[in-house]
Order: C-alpha cells, then sequence, then structure tokens
C-alpha cells in the first residue's frame, strides 16, 4: 500500500491498494461493485472518488477508471461501493470492471479529490442527480442527516430503469421528487423542468448536484437564479476527458472563475470533482477561453 499524490500535494491524495471485490451486481441500468478497501473506506468524505485500474495485471491499458463512491462502511470490513455505466457502452474498461467477480482483486487508488463542502448549520439541503452519477449524493446525505439538516432528492433520468435510487430517496430523504423522460416514473419531463418548483417546496438553502454535464449546468443557473449556492460533481466530465486521476496528464482542465474574477484552468481530478455551480465557464468546456490566466494569445500584432 503506497500514498499517491498529483501535484500540488494535499489537494488530491489517495492510498494506492489491491482490492478485494465482494460483489458486483446490475441494479437497473447501471453495475454496482463493492470492494474490500479498509484505508480507503477510513479515509473517504462525500464527494470524493476512487481510480480503479482496469484490464488486470498485464494489461496495455494504462488510464484508470474514475468512479464517485455510492457507500462505504468502514465498520464492516472497510467496505467501498460504486456505480458505473456499462450498458451499451463500447467502453473495455468498464466492460472489464462489469465482469469481476467475488474474490478477484482490483487496483485501486483513493479517496482522491476534494469533497463536498458542509454546512455549519441545519440548512435545507437539496440534493439533484442524474444517471449512475446519483450515486454519489447518498453518502453526503448520510453525512448530512447527521448534522441535523433536512435532505430532500430531485433524480431524473431518461426512463425509470435510469434513475438510479429512487427507492432510497424515498426511504431517507425528508422528500424525493422523481422525473423521467418519457414519464416511466414520477413526473414528466426533466430536471429543469420541475427543479424550481421543488426549490420553493422544499425551501432550499443550498443544492448539490451530481450527474450528466448538461444537468449540473442546468442546475447552476437556476440556484444562482434563486441566490442559492449550488456545489456540483463534475465526475462525467472526469471520465469523459480518460483523465488519469491525479492531476498528472492535464487532460481534465475546465475554466473556472477565481474569487478575483480571472479565469483560470482548473483539473477536475484534483480541484474538484466538487466544484462551485457558479463559477464553472459551462459553455466553454472543452476549450481554453482567450481570457483565461496564462491562455495562449492568438498571433498578429507587434511583438
Amino acid at each position: 500500500m503506497t500514498d499517491t499524490a498529483g501535484p500540488g500535494s494535499g489537494r488530491a491524495v489517495g492510498l494506492r491498494t489491491s482490492a478485494i471485490v465482494l460483489t458486483v451486481r446490475q441494479v437497473q441500468d447501471y453495475h454496482a461493485m463493492t470492494l474490500v478497501a479498509p484505508a480507503v473506506a477510513e479515509r473517504f468524505r462525500p464527494g470524493q472518488f476512487v481510480a480503479l485500474a482496469v484490464g488486470g495485471e498485464h494489461t496495455g491499458r494504462l488510464v484508470r477508471r474514475c468512479l464517485a463512491v455510492y457507500e462505504v462502511k468502514p465498520d464492516y470490513g472497510g467496505t467501498v461501493e460504486v456505480v458505473f455505466d456499462h450498458r451499451g457502452s463500447r467502453d473495455p474498461g468498464t466492460g472489464w470492471l462489469a465482469g469481476r467477480r467475488a474474490r478477484d482483486m482490483v487496483d485501486v487508488v483513493g479517496p482522491l479529490g476534494r469533497p463536498f463542502r458542509l454546512p455549519r448549520d441545519p440548512v435545507n439541503c437539496l440534493l439533484v442527480g442524474g444517471g449512475p452519477g446519483a450515486a454519489a449524493l447518498f453518502a453526503l446525505a448520510d453525512t448530512l442527516r447527521r448534522r441535523e439538516c433536512r435532505v430532500h432528492f430531485l433524480l431524473g433520468g431518461r426512463s425509470a430503469p435510469a434513475v438510479f435510487g429512487a427507492r432510497s430517496a424515498r426511504r431517507i430523504g425528508d422528500s424525493a421528487t422523481v422525473v423521467t423522460e418519457d414519464g416511466s416514473l414520477g413526473d414528466t419531463g426533466t430536471v429543469r423542468d420541475v427543479l424550481p418548483r421543488v426549490i420553493e417546496e422544499s425551501a432550499a438553502d443550498v443544492v448539490y448536484a451530481c450527474g450528466p454535464t448538461g444537468l449540473l449546468r442546468s442546475v447552476s443557473a437556476v440556484a444562482t437564479e434563486y441566490g442559492l449556492p449550488s456545489q456540483v460533481s463534475v465526475e462525467e466530465f472526469l471520465q469523459q476527458t480518460g483523465a488519469c486521476g491525479v492531476g498528472l496528464c492535464m487532460t481534465c482542465v475546465l475554466p473556472i472563475i477565481g474569487d478575483d474574477g480571472v479565469t483560470r484552468m482548473a483539473r477536475a481530478c484534483t480541484d474538484g470533482l466538487v466544484m462551485r455551480g457558479d463559477r464553472v465557464r459551462w459553455g466553454d468546456l472543452g476549450t481554453i477561453p482567450l481570457d483565461a490566466l496564462g491562455a495562449p494569445r492568438a498571433l498578429g500584432g507587434g511583438l
């Protein structure tokens, strides 16, 4: 077992360890994998993620799969559970993970990244999730409840099988709203359609979100309209960039507005996964804005 850290040590420090697979099960459209990793479970804070090596000991696949954590149980053997989507995916890495069996070994680095920031006093918290990304909200919900916060859920997806955690949300939340695009579960529509109503009904003081990038963009915009702080986990963006998870490859950079109003390129893995929603320049993802600090300048003019 070794310590692993990216540049700027202290931002994303995790343990590298060989974890034992306890179970791999299908949950609706997704797969849930439970790993025995006591040291990772002991260090975990809601919003952090783990980076799993894929392909086995002699594989040529170098890039890990970075997955948000659904649940940890430090007191029950030190288990860590992650949720991922392989249905219809062409990714051989998640396919390899889905094919693991009990007692297989998986190389894990974690926990990594910045966690969700927690309120100092009991407040009304709205947790918004879409797809498998919603899994990251449940460890947060447990922590918020222990702080005597009221927890309200809003979960969405294309159809009923694409909504993760609806039953759990109804069981542990003070309220739970579900919305599907085809109307097969809960309200018909998108998260964006019902979010204003849920904010008002829950009297939300803060909004947390995890899910597709488009959902995070909408949640951030609506929260700002209502004058509410928002914290978003950019897990999907990290996965799509094929990042290393520890800040070395620099493929997961995104433009963030600082306290001084200056845009800087931040790494999703080490400066996130959790970001302030109103600070992300959602329309500029995948680019380096010309006004960002250190951005390359267009050629032209005098030297």
